[in-house]
């Protein structure tokens, strides 16, 4: 079996002393794991988290871990490097990925929004509001999708004031006031998505990654 798409590489882990597990987010095949030879001691052409290239899969049988051919064309991280919060983003995205996203499941839309988050985190923009774009795209595909465009109790578009934990769906003032105590507040903001963010892990049976639960908010 054999699989070929351009990818970002999302994460690394040591294998032995010589070889590297790999994952890789691929436009046509979602989240791929494989073995890459002799990772760990290539003097060129060395796999780094974060580098944009092309990639080949293959396994004799559809159930095997298989095995990575890796060509990097440029590393999306390099210009992350300089500061702390930017370098948090992209940890906490590939973090996200790697635990909630199946593997070999295409995710074309998620795809396209995390190489859009790395170059704004590469550009003067707000690293802030393009990573929560980016958690708010996650949850979207993952089913958790927020709807912040009207109350969901009586239709309003103005002075939406909570969301609803249960709907994800903005609450006005209105109508959120008898039950403001179990709403989540408005301005939508990564304590709130990080809430959604639980939710799922519970569902999956996991925590919330580390790199997650370790980013500063504000």
């Amino acid at each position: 079996m054999k699989l070929e798409s351009d990818g970002i590489l999302i994460d690394l882990r040591p294998f032995g002393e010589r070889d590297m597990v790999a994952r890789i987010f691929t436009a046509d095949f979602g989240v791929l794991c494989g073995m890459m030879r002799g990772a760990q001691i290539a003097r060129t052409n060395k796999p780094l988290v974060g580098q944009f290239g092309g990639a080949v899969w293959n396994a004799r049988l559809d159930s095997q871990l298989g095995t990575f051919h890796w060509e990097s064309e440029k590393n999306l991280a390099t210009g992350l490097m300089m500061r702390r919060d930017t370098l948090e983003y992209m940890n906490c995205a590939f973090a996200l990925l790697v635990a909630l996203v199946p593997e070999r499941e295409q995710y074309g839309v998620l795809y396209d929004e995390t190489i859009s988050l790395m170059q704004n985190l590469n550009r003067d923009s707000s690293s802030g509001d393009a990573y929560l774009h980016w958690e708010m795209a996650l949850l979207r595909e993952l089913g958790y999708a927020l709807d912040l465009s009207a109350c969901s109790g009586c239709g309003v578009r103005e002075k939406l004031m909570y969301l609803s934990p249960r709907t994800g769906r903005a609450v006005c003032a209105s109508c959120g006031a008898p039950y403001a105590d179990k709403l989540y507040k408005l301005p939508l903001d990564l304590s709130v998505t990080r809430r959604f963010l639980e939710r799922v892990c519970f569902a999956q049976g996991i925590e919330l990654p580390v790199a997650r639960r370790m980013l500063k908010i504000g």
